[in-house]
């Protein structure tokens, strides 16, 4: 109410009526499930081209059906619009992996669906070390090699039996320091002591007569018994073991503050070598030689860790196309994943948010891989080693496997190391059963529940949205086939926000000679299907060239179908028809499996199916707007359907915007200000023949706004579409006027 003017004066007042608006909402979302060779299981993943759906889903195969979803994905996205494409699941699928003190081509069954599933349920699992990103055999025969900072140093020794001088794993060694400079300490300052460390990797070579110990520095102690922790670096003396000390092997009952005491075995030696030991550190591979250090610097415990008293975090993770069965080049490097962090608090930088727990970090951002079992627990399965298992006495027990473990925060934490390894995946299983070798198919048939199950997941409009689903291929059986279509009809039905394209069944057409006997198997298979505006039947199989493979195949047409859907929305508008010269040309069509003639479209039309057909100088193309309803109806056309999608999901904005507004003539009249406007819009780009809106008090009654509703009542008559043109050529003798014969044939 205004407020009541008291004097003589002007009020100003305005009332808005543009709360709210209406415009087209459609996206050009299209939706397939699948049994695809890659990518994650029962997860429907937004692609924009056919490079995202190679990258993500990988190839068509070969061999059995598989290629058809995925030349059916390809054949939508040809018309530009998006495509959510969802891998459904099988009962055989496992992921590849390195498996926990087993053989990894006999690791136990692992299915990591997809990230959440990963998230959920693997994240902390003890059942693998590292795994594939999702199921299938793609990953047989990968490997991933990881490397932390476990030795600094090789020495080597003039033995065959290094057992001898006590060189064990886990045994400690000391080298007397004398009046060595200590830098940053000052010119003159000198230290008189003993550094320590320890074995962490000892090997033989019988040949040469020479045997290597690999060697992490750990401390010096001073003269009076001080210890310091030290880091290595190299060419520094008093942090480096040299060529020119005498070292002292102690064993593995620990080490005094000072000098070795007598009860330890203590047995000195001149080495012949020194080397950093990360120099000569290569990746586990079996087809190529590549050194770490031409990957990265040596892995140092980060900022993060180091300024909460923690070390040995660092590590790098590398995974390699060995064999060459993803890349096509043996020894690929896939990626390459630096600077990681055994702490899950850690950070790339003191400022920064980055996360570095090489856990999270996978399961971020690595294509290939994720990380499970704390690995410094976990037996190396390729190399058939197990880490480090004892530790310099008790008071290095960051060095044994009961301490340290990886996951732990960074605060005061001294992680185990484990050097160098190499996990070799195996035990990817796709569809079929068994365990197929590097580079076979393995079966990529999918059963008809889990596709039901996957299409499900674009059933609620509310989480997903999608304008087209897709069939496909269907199954082996025609029961099977008709069902798989059912079920898509049913999704758009409950949606009523989309249509499903669905096409015939593939041993009714495909290698059929006889076209008649096509005509009655395919007005068979659809006769029993659903009766629906929300769905559209095709009868094309169309011959296209598999660039990938270098092969012709017949794949269904109803992806192209709902790509011309696609392409009329961008050229022109939905209420249009996507069929004929105009919109319906279909791309990339060499031939058809079923070319109707008109008497045998005769027969489809009547039983809802759009004929697919050629047409010599036109092309292949869409030759019907029929929808799947069984009756006669505006709603049995394509463009009455779509337009009537379009109209009611733009106009359901704006009805949104009246919720728990005042139900009033002021409300009531926002509403038409919305709704009127955009209809008109709708009639001049000839969607509509004409439209009334009600929205007042004649269906807004006393009733009805006690009960807290609100009511409009829109009219809409529809443009239809052409079907069917007459001519009619009338011959006439030369002296008859034209006005006496018009309107009489």
């Amino acid at each position: 109410m205004a407020t009541p003017q008291l004097s003589p004066g002007v009020l100003t007042r305005e009332v808005d009526l543009t709360v709210g608006r209406a415009e087209n909402v459609l996206d050009n979302i299209g939706a397939i499930a699948g049994p695809f060779r890659i990518g994650p299981v029962d997860d429907p993943i937004d692609i924009s081209t056919e490079e995202d759906l190679v990258n993500v889903f990988g190839k068509p195969l070969s061999t059995d059906a598989q290629y058809e979803y995925w030349m059916s994905a390809a054949a939508y996205l040809s018309y530009g619009g998006v495509l959510k494409v969802c891998r459904t699941d099988g009962t055989n699928l496992n992921n590849s992996n390195a498996g926990v003190g087993i053989a990894s081509t006999s690791a136990g069954n692992l299915k990591i669906k997809n990230y959440d599933d990963y998230q959920s349920n693997w994240n902390t699992s003890t059942e693998f070390t590292y795994g594939a990103k999702n199921p299938g055999s793609w990953a047989n025969g990968l490997k991933v090699c990881v490397i932390d900072d476990l030795a600094d140093q090789t020495i080597g020794i003039t033995t065959t039996s290094p057992g001898d001088y006590g060189a064990l794993v886990g045994n400690g060694v000391t080298a007397a320091l004398s009046s060595v400079v200590i830098p940053g300490a000052g010119s003159t300052a000198g230290f008189s002591g003993y550094l320590k460390g320890i074995i962490t990797g000892v090997s033989t070579d019988a040949t040469n007569s020479l045997s290597t110990i690999d060697v992490k520095v750990v401390s010096r102690v001073s003269g009076a018994g001080t210890e310091t922790k030290i880091d290595y670096k190299q060419y520094t003396q008093y942090a480096s073991f040299d060529t020119s000390d005498a070292i002292w092997f102690v064993n593995s009952s620990g080490i005094n503050t000072g000098a070795p005491n007598a009860t330890n075995t203590a047995v000195t030696f001149t080495p012949t070598v020194t080397e950093d030991w990360y120099d000569n550190q290569v990746l586990g591979l079996e087809n190529s030689t590549i050194y770490w250090k031409s990957l990265a610097p040596k892995p140092v415990s980060n900022v993060y860790t180091t300024k909460r008293n923690g070390e040995n975090d660092g590590l790098h993770i590398a995974v390699v196309d060995d064999f060459g069965t993803i890349s096509g080049i043996q020894g690929a490097i896939l990626e390459k994943h630096t600077g990681l962090s055994k702490a899950e608090d850690a950070i790339s930088a003191i400022n920064s948010p980055q996360k570095i727990y090489y856990k999270q970090y996978l399961a971020d951002y690595s294509d290939n891989i994720y990380a499970g079992y704390d690995v410094s627990n976990a037996k190396d399965t390729y190399w058939d080693t197990d880490p480090i298992a004892s530790g310099f006495g008790t008071e290095y027990t960051a060095y044994t496997t009961a301490q340290g473990l990886w996951g732990q925060k960074a605060q005061d934490t001294t992680f185990t190391v484990i050097g160098n390894k190499t996990y070799k995946f195996g035990g990817g299983v796709d569809y079929g059963t068994g365990i197929p070798e590097v580079g076979q198919n393995g079966g990529m048939t999918a059963t008809l529940g889990s596709l039901k199950t996957s299409y499900d997941l674009f059933a609620n409009k509310d989480e997903i949205a999608v304008d087209y689903l897709i069939m496909g291929p269907g199954l082996g059986a025609r029961d099977l086939s008709q069902a798989k279509a059912n079920s898509l009809i049913s999704i758009a039905g409950q949606r009523k926000d989309c249509v499903a394209c669905v096409g015939p069944h593939r041993a009714d057409l495909v290698n059929i000679t006889n076209t008649t006997t096509q005509t009655t198997n395919l007005i068979t298979y659809f006769a029993p299907l659903s009766s629906s505006s929300y769905g559209i039947f095709d009868s094309g199989y169309a011959y296209k060239y598999d660039r990938f493979n270098n092969e012709f195949r017949y794949v269904p047409t109803n992806g192209d179908v709902a790509g011309l859907m696609c392409r009329t929305n961008i050229v022109a508008y939905p209420w249009f028809s996507p069929a004929g010269q105009q919109r319906g040309i279909i791309n990339n069509a060499i031939k058809l499996a079923y070319n109707p003639t008109k008497d045998q479209r005769d027969q489809l039309y009547p039983n809802r199916i759009n004929a697919i057909i050629t047409q010599p100088g036109t092309g292949t193309l869409l030759f019907g707007d029929k929808t799947a309803l069984a009756y006669a109806s505006a709603f049995d056309r394509i463009n009455v359907r779509r337009l009537f999608l379009t109209i009611e999901q733009a106009l359901q904005k704006a009805a949104e915007a009246q919720l728990f507004e005042l139900n009033d003539e002021l409300t009531r009249a926002n509403f038409r200000n919305i709704v009127e406007p955009y209809l008109r819009d709708v009639e001049a780009k000839r969607g509509l023949y004409g439209f009334l809106v009600v929205c007042d008090t004649t269906n807004n009654t006393p009733d009805i706004i006690d009960n807290n509703e609100f009511r409009a009542d829109i009219y809409l008559k529809p443009a239809k579409s052409i079907n069917y043109v007459t001519l009619t050529f009338v011959a006439t003798r030369t002296g008859v006027s034209f006005d006496e014969v018009a309107g009489r044939v």
